[in-house]
């Protein structure tokens, strides 16, 4: 069994498109998306019809839920991706699960739980850390499946655990950067521009993870975020950090 494994692609169809066709020579057998996939100052509608128009499994992420769900505060971006998709797009996003399942691996947005807790990382006042085992371990005491899959944190990183699972995040196609005041201020930076996913494979019983970087066009999608006055966004897309 090979799995391709996306998230966070943020409206990014120029991203996407470079990893959908860096996908062509690697015979997978299966795309899963794990959300968060047309939220962003990019092409919010290109993006989702590249998604509609080619076969994966999706789940929901949080910034998925924003389209559809009230909010305290409406962002400008919020509005301009809103402005963008129509209702049958809308549709097409609520339908997907918060989880879904195949062989031993549970895939998810944040954790199995919740689409807006990262599992891997933590807050203080040095920034982003990678919580204790014991705590990644906490939450995932339900759960039976030896592969846990998550996005949410747009960096990528692979845990072994002491009690034999594996944590997973295949880091983000479209934005390699951001900042986040909740629930402390903090950024996440994967330290490069390019698009990000994994690649998984079982074999005779064990699983294989291969991390993967592709280059495309991001000085275009760094264009497109500065067309609408996000420049944090250009400079993320630019350079894989927030400054």
């Amino acid at each position: 069994m090979k799995i391709a494994i996306i998230s966070d692609v943020h409206g990014n169809s120029h991203a996407l498109q470079a990893v959908l066709k860096d996908l062509e020579h690697r015979k997978v057998e299966m795309i899963i998306n794990l959300g968060d996939s047309v939220y962003g100052p990019l092409d919010p509608l290109g993006k989702i019809e590249l998604l509609m128009n080619n076969e994966m499994i999706h789940i929901k992420g949080n910034c998925d839920r924003m389209l559809w769900e009230p909010i305290q505060q409406q962002s400008a971006t919020l509005t301009f991706v809103q402005n963008q998709l129509t209702k049958n797009h809308i549709d097409w996003l609520k339908q997907h699960s918060a989880q879904f399942i195949v062989d031993d691996m549970l895939c998810c947005h944040g954790t199995p739980t919740s689409d807006e807790v990262y599992l891997l990382e933590e807050m203080n006042e040095n920034g982003s850390v990678l919580k204790i085992e014991k705590n990644i371990m906490d939450q995932l005491q339900n759960i039976e499946q030896k592969i846990i899959v998550c996005g949410h944190t747009h960096i990528p990183r692979v845990v072994y655990l002491a009690n034999g699972k594996i944590i997973i995040n295949p880091g983000s196609v479209g934005l390699p950067a951001y900042k986040d005041e909740l629930p402390v201020a903090h950024k996440m930076e994967s330290g490069t521009p390019h698009a990000k996913y994994v690649v998984i494979e079982k074999t005779f019983g064990e699983w294989t993870i291969e991390q993967i970087s592709v280059l495309y066009n991001w000085e275009e999608a760094a264009r497109l975020a500065a067309q609408q006055e996000r420049h944090d966004w250009a400079q993320a897309l630019r350079t894989g950090k927030v400054e």
